[in-house]
Protein backbone atom coordinates (compact mmCIF):
# COMPACT_ATOMS: atom_id res chain seq x y z
CA UNK A 1 0.00 0.00 0.00
CA UNK A 2 1.39 3.39 -0.98
CA UNK A 3 2.10 5.64 2.01
CA UNK A 4 0.10 8.86 1.75
CA UNK A 5 0.03 11.31 4.66
CA UNK A 6 -1.93 14.21 3.10
CA UNK A 7 -5.18 14.33 1.15
CA UNK A 8 -7.75 16.94 0.13
CA UNK A 9 -11.38 15.86 -0.19
CA UNK A 10 -14.77 17.50 -0.74
CA UNK A 11 -17.66 16.51 1.51
CA UNK A 12 -21.35 17.37 1.23
CA UNK A 13 -23.95 16.52 3.86
CA UNK A 14 -27.48 15.66 2.81
CA UNK A 15 -30.15 18.36 2.58
CA UNK A 16 -33.15 18.12 4.85
CA UNK A 17 -36.43 16.91 3.35
CA UNK A 18 -39.21 19.42 2.74
CA UNK A 19 -42.23 19.61 5.00
CA UNK A 20 -45.55 18.55 3.45
CA UNK A 21 -48.77 20.52 2.87
CA UNK A 22 -51.65 18.10 3.25
CA UNK A 23 -55.22 18.01 4.69
CA UNK A 24 -57.31 15.26 6.17
CA UNK A 25 -60.55 14.45 4.42
CA UNK A 26 -62.92 14.09 7.35
CA UNK A 27 -66.50 15.22 7.73
CA UNK A 28 -67.09 18.35 9.83
CA UNK A 29 -63.34 19.20 9.86
CA UNK A 30 -62.64 22.53 8.07
CA UNK A 31 -60.87 21.65 4.83
CA UNK A 32 -60.02 18.34 6.44
CA UNK A 33 -57.50 19.82 8.85
CA UNK A 34 -53.74 19.99 8.23
CA UNK A 35 -51.85 16.71 8.46
CA UNK A 36 -48.60 17.39 6.57
CA UNK A 37 -45.62 15.53 8.00
CA UNK A 38 -42.09 16.81 8.59
CA UNK A 39 -39.18 16.21 6.27
CA UNK A 40 -36.39 13.94 7.41
CA UNK A 41 -32.97 15.25 8.40
CA UNK A 42 -30.14 14.96 5.89
CA UNK A 43 -27.30 12.53 6.51
CA UNK A 44 -23.98 13.78 7.89
CA UNK A 45 -20.42 13.03 6.82
CA UNK A 46 -18.46 11.54 9.71
CA UNK A 47 -14.79 10.53 10.03
CA UNK A 48 -14.15 7.41 12.12
CA UNK A 49 -10.81 6.26 13.56
CA UNK A 50 -9.62 2.91 12.18
CA UNK A 51 -6.56 1.37 13.83
CA UNK A 52 -5.99 -0.96 10.88
CA UNK A 53 -5.34 1.92 8.47
CA UNK A 54 -1.84 3.42 8.20
CA UNK A 55 -2.23 5.70 5.19
CA UNK A 56 -4.62 8.14 3.52
CA UNK A 57 -4.12 6.47 0.14
CA UNK A 58 -7.83 5.65 -0.26
CA UNK A 59 -8.58 9.35 -0.56
CA UNK A 60 -6.37 9.73 -3.63
CA UNK A 61 -8.77 7.68 -5.73
CA UNK A 62 -12.02 9.15 -4.51
CA UNK A 63 -12.15 12.79 -3.48
CA UNK A 64 -15.89 13.59 -3.25
CA UNK A 65 -18.29 12.20 -0.65
CA UNK A 66 -21.97 13.06 -0.30
CA UNK A 67 -24.54 11.88 2.22
CA UNK A 68 -28.17 11.17 1.36
CA UNK A 69 -30.82 13.85 1.67
CA UNK A 70 -33.79 13.46 3.98
CA UNK A 71 -37.08 12.19 2.60
CA UNK A 72 -39.88 14.72 2.16
CA UNK A 73 -42.79 14.73 4.58
CA UNK A 74 -46.08 13.08 3.56
CA UNK A 75 -49.77 13.34 4.33
CA UNK A 76 -51.41 11.74 7.35
CA UNK A 77 -48.62 13.20 9.51
CA UNK A 78 -46.05 10.81 8.07
CA UNK A 79 -42.56 12.12 8.59
CA UNK A 80 -39.84 11.62 6.01
CA UNK A 81 -37.02 9.20 6.70
CA UNK A 82 -33.66 10.72 7.62
CA UNK A 83 -30.83 10.37 5.11
CA UNK A 84 -28.07 7.86 5.80
CA UNK A 85 -24.78 9.15 7.20
CA UNK A 86 -21.54 8.61 5.31
CA UNK A 87 -18.87 7.07 7.57
CA UNK A 88 -15.29 7.57 6.35
CA UNK A 89 -12.60 5.50 8.11
CA UNK A 90 -9.27 7.31 8.63
CA UNK A 91 -5.97 6.28 10.28
CA UNK A 92 -5.38 7.12 13.90
CA UNK A 93 -3.41 10.34 14.15
CA UNK A 94 -5.31 12.16 11.40
CA UNK A 95 -5.66 15.93 11.78
CA UNK A 96 -8.60 17.54 9.97
CA UNK A 97 -8.51 21.10 8.61
CA UNK A 98 -10.89 23.27 6.62
CA UNK A 99 -8.91 23.62 3.39
CA UNK A 100 -10.28 27.13 2.72
CA UNK A 101 -9.97 28.84 6.10
CA UNK A 102 -7.17 26.68 7.50
CA UNK A 103 -9.15 26.16 10.72
CA UNK A 104 -8.42 22.90 12.52
CA UNK A 105 -11.69 21.03 12.91
CA UNK A 106 -10.37 18.24 15.08
CA UNK A 107 -8.22 15.12 15.21
CA UNK A 108 -8.77 11.38 15.31
CA UNK A 109 -6.57 9.64 17.88
CA UNK A 110 -8.56 6.64 19.11
CA UNK A 111 -10.18 3.56 17.61
CA UNK A 112 -13.81 4.28 16.79
CA UNK A 113 -13.50 8.00 17.59
CA UNK A 114 -15.89 10.08 15.46
CA UNK A 115 -15.72 13.59 14.07
CA UNK A 116 -18.67 15.15 12.22
CA UNK A 117 -17.14 17.19 9.39
CA UNK A 118 -20.35 18.08 7.53
CA UNK A 119 -23.68 18.14 9.38
CA UNK A 120 -26.88 17.19 7.60
CA UNK A 121 -29.61 19.78 7.06
CA UNK A 122 -32.65 19.76 9.32
CA UNK A 123 -35.91 18.59 7.82
CA UNK A 124 -38.62 21.18 7.25
CA UNK A 125 -41.85 21.22 9.27
CA UNK A 126 -45.13 20.21 7.70
CA UNK A 127 -48.22 22.41 7.67
CA UNK A 128 -49.65 20.69 10.75
CA UNK A 129 -47.23 22.80 12.83
CA UNK A 130 -48.68 26.08 11.53
CA UNK A 131 -52.36 25.61 12.46
CA UNK A 132 -53.73 28.31 14.76
CA UNK A 133 -57.23 29.21 15.95
CA UNK A 134 -57.22 31.96 13.35
CA UNK A 135 -55.66 29.97 10.53
CA UNK A 136 -56.95 26.44 10.83
CA UNK A 137 -56.00 25.35 7.33
CA UNK A 138 -52.47 26.66 6.71
CA UNK A 139 -51.08 26.10 3.26
CA UNK A 140 -47.47 26.57 4.15
CA UNK A 141 -44.62 24.26 5.11
CA UNK A 142 -40.89 24.69 5.61
CA UNK A 143 -38.29 23.61 3.06
CA UNK A 144 -35.49 21.42 4.30
CA UNK A 145 -32.27 23.15 5.33
CA UNK A 146 -29.22 22.57 3.11
CA UNK A 147 -26.50 20.25 4.39
CA UNK A 148 -23.03 21.60 5.11
CA UNK A 149 -20.47 21.43 2.33
CA UNK A 150 -16.73 21.98 2.71
CA UNK A 151 -13.30 21.06 1.42
CA UNK A 152 -11.14 19.21 3.94
CA UNK A 153 -7.40 18.76 4.21
CA UNK A 154 -6.47 15.56 6.02
CA UNK A 155 -2.98 15.38 7.51
CA UNK A 156 -1.64 12.19 9.06
CA UNK A 157 0.81 12.31 11.96
CA UNK A 158 1.67 8.77 12.97
CA UNK A 159 0.81 7.61 16.47
CA UNK A 160 4.11 5.93 17.39
CA UNK A 161 5.52 5.54 20.90
CA UNK A 162 9.13 5.94 19.76
CA UNK A 163 10.57 7.93 16.86
CA UNK A 164 13.88 6.82 15.34
CA UNK A 165 15.88 9.67 13.74
CA UNK A 166 19.29 9.86 12.11
CA UNK A 167 21.23 11.00 9.08
CA UNK A 168 20.95 9.06 5.81
CA UNK A 169 22.72 5.68 5.95
CA UNK A 170 22.97 5.65 9.75
CA UNK A 171 21.39 2.18 9.75
CA UNK A 172 17.95 3.09 11.11
CA UNK A 173 16.07 0.59 8.96
CA UNK A 174 18.49 -2.22 9.85
CA UNK A 175 18.08 -1.33 13.52
CA UNK A 176 14.30 -1.37 13.16
CA UNK A 177 14.61 -4.88 11.71
CA UNK A 178 16.76 -5.94 14.65
CA UNK A 179 14.39 -4.49 17.26
CA UNK A 180 11.05 -5.47 15.72
CA UNK A 181 9.43 -7.76 13.16
CA UNK A 182 9.26 -4.93 10.60
CA UNK A 183 10.98 -5.52 7.28
CA UNK A 184 11.78 -2.10 5.78
CA UNK A 185 13.92 -1.74 2.66
CA UNK A 186 17.64 -1.82 3.44
CA UNK A 187 20.41 -0.87 1.00
CA UNK A 188 23.86 0.74 0.99
CA UNK A 189 22.89 4.15 -0.37
CA UNK A 190 21.35 7.33 1.08
CA UNK A 191 17.59 7.80 1.39
CA UNK A 192 16.70 4.12 1.23
CA UNK A 193 13.86 5.07 3.57
CA UNK A 194 11.60 7.48 1.72
CA UNK A 195 8.51 6.98 3.91
CA UNK A 196 8.16 6.24 7.64
CA UNK A 197 8.31 2.57 8.60
CA UNK A 198 6.54 1.14 11.63
CA UNK A 199 7.46 -1.80 13.81
CA UNK A 200 6.43 -3.14 17.22
CA UNK A 201 9.02 -3.76 19.91
CA UNK A 202 7.62 -6.46 22.21
CA UNK A 203 8.84 -7.68 25.58
CA UNK A 204 7.40 -9.80 28.36
CA UNK A 205 5.51 -6.90 29.90
CA UNK A 206 5.69 -4.09 27.32
CA UNK A 207 4.93 -3.30 23.70
CA UNK A 208 6.15 -0.13 21.92
CA UNK A 209 5.43 1.09 18.40
CA UNK A 210 8.63 2.33 16.75
CA UNK A 211 8.67 4.64 13.70
CA UNK A 212 11.77 4.87 11.49
CA UNK A 213 11.92 8.31 9.85
CA UNK A 214 13.61 9.14 6.52
CA UNK A 215 17.14 10.50 6.92
CA UNK A 216 17.45 14.08 8.16
CA UNK A 217 20.05 16.32 6.53
CA UNK A 218 21.24 19.82 7.34
CA UNK A 219 18.50 22.28 6.44
CA UNK A 220 15.70 19.70 6.87
CA UNK A 221 13.64 22.19 8.90
CA UNK A 222 13.67 24.46 5.81
CA UNK A 223 12.52 21.73 3.48
CA UNK A 224 15.81 20.23 2.30
CA UNK A 225 15.89 16.50 1.62
CA UNK A 226 12.99 14.37 2.83
CA UNK A 227 13.13 15.34 6.49
CA UNK A 228 10.72 18.26 6.71
CA UNK A 229 7.77 16.43 5.18
CA UNK A 230 8.10 13.57 7.65
CA UNK A 231 9.32 15.36 10.78
CA UNK A 232 5.70 15.86 11.79
CA UNK A 233 5.41 12.11 12.27
CA UNK A 234 7.59 12.28 15.39
CA UNK A 235 5.59 15.11 16.96
CA UNK A 236 3.30 12.70 18.82
CA UNK A 237 6.04 10.27 19.90
CA UNK A 238 6.84 9.95 23.59
CA UNK A 239 10.51 9.12 23.11
CA UNK A 240 13.29 9.52 20.51
CA UNK A 241 16.17 7.29 19.44
CA UNK A 242 19.10 9.11 17.83
CA UNK A 243 20.82 6.64 15.50
CA UNK A 244 24.43 7.60 14.67
CA UNK A 245 26.90 5.93 12.32
CA UNK A 246 29.81 5.19 14.66
CA UNK A 247 31.97 4.02 11.75
CA UNK A 248 31.70 7.35 9.92
CA UNK A 249 34.19 8.88 12.36
CA UNK A 250 32.22 11.94 13.47
CA UNK A 251 29.23 10.82 15.58
CA UNK A 252 29.51 13.89 17.83
CA UNK A 253 29.00 16.23 14.87
CA UNK A 254 26.14 14.07 13.54
CA UNK A 255 24.43 14.15 16.94
CA UNK A 256 24.69 17.93 17.18
CA UNK A 257 23.31 18.31 13.64
CA UNK A 258 20.30 16.14 14.45
CA UNK A 259 19.59 18.06 17.64
CA UNK A 260 19.89 21.36 15.81
CA UNK A 261 17.48 20.39 13.05
CA UNK A 262 14.92 18.98 15.49
CA UNK A 263 15.18 22.07 17.69
CA UNK A 264 14.66 24.42 14.77
CA UNK A 265 11.60 22.43 13.70
CA UNK A 266 10.07 22.07 17.18
CA UNK A 267 12.05 22.94 20.35
CA UNK A 268 9.77 20.66 22.35
CA UNK A 269 11.31 17.62 20.66
CA UNK A 270 14.59 18.27 22.48
CA UNK A 271 12.93 17.73 25.86
CA UNK A 272 11.64 14.24 25.00
CA UNK A 273 13.19 11.24 26.76
CA UNK A 274 15.78 9.78 24.40
CA UNK A 275 18.54 7.24 23.83
CA UNK A 276 21.60 7.70 21.62
CA UNK A 277 22.55 4.63 19.57
CA UNK A 278 26.01 4.38 18.04
CA UNK A 279 25.49 1.84 15.28
CA UNK A 280 27.85 -0.23 13.08
CA UNK A 281 30.34 -1.09 15.83
CA UNK A 282 31.13 -4.26 13.85
CA UNK A 283 33.16 -2.01 11.55
CA UNK A 284 35.22 -0.39 14.31
CA UNK A 285 37.49 -3.37 15.17
CA UNK A 286 37.52 -2.55 18.87
CA UNK A 287 37.99 1.22 18.50
CA UNK A 288 35.16 3.47 19.65
CA UNK A 289 35.02 7.23 18.99
CA UNK A 290 34.28 9.50 21.91
CA UNK A 291 30.91 11.22 22.18
CA UNK A 292 29.61 13.51 24.90
CA UNK A 293 25.90 13.70 25.62
CA UNK A 294 23.62 13.90 28.66
CA UNK A 295 21.42 11.27 27.01
CA UNK A 296 22.05 7.56 27.70
CA UNK A 297 24.27 6.03 25.01
CA UNK A 298 24.27 2.43 23.75
CA UNK A 299 26.76 0.84 21.30
CA UNK A 300 25.21 -1.66 18.91
CA UNK A 301 25.61 -3.45 15.63
CA UNK A 302 22.19 -3.71 14.08
CA UNK A 303 23.66 -6.03 11.45
CA UNK A 304 25.10 -8.63 13.84
CA UNK A 305 22.74 -8.04 16.77
CA UNK A 306 25.50 -7.06 19.20
CA UNK A 307 24.20 -4.67 21.84
CA UNK A 308 20.55 -4.95 20.73
CA UNK A 309 19.43 -6.56 24.00
CA UNK A 310 21.15 -3.78 25.96
CA UNK A 311 19.36 -1.23 23.78
CA UNK A 312 15.98 -2.88 24.45
CA UNK A 313 16.65 -2.72 28.18
CA UNK A 314 17.66 0.95 27.97
CA UNK A 315 14.53 1.81 25.96
CA UNK A 316 12.38 0.12 28.60
CA UNK A 317 14.16 2.04 31.37
CA UNK A 318 13.99 5.46 29.69
CA UNK A 319 10.50 5.24 28.19
CA UNK A 320 8.13 7.52 30.14
CA UNK A 321 5.58 5.65 32.21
Amino acid sequence: MRFVDEAVIRVKAGDGGNGCVSFRREKYVPKGGPDGGDGGDGGSVILVGDGHMQTLADFLYRRRYQAKRGQHGMGKNRHGKSGADVMLPVPLGTDVYDAVSGEKLGEILHEGERLVVARGGQGGRGNSHFATPVEQAPRKAEPGAPGEERTLRLVLRLLADIGMVGLPNAGKSTLLRALTAARPKVADYPFTTITPNLGVLKGTDFSFTVADMPGIIKGAHEGRGLGLRFLRHIERTKMLIYVLDAAAGHPQDDYQQLREELGLYDPGLLTRPAVVVLNKIDLLKGWRPEITTEIPTVWVSALTGEGVEELQAEITRVFPQ
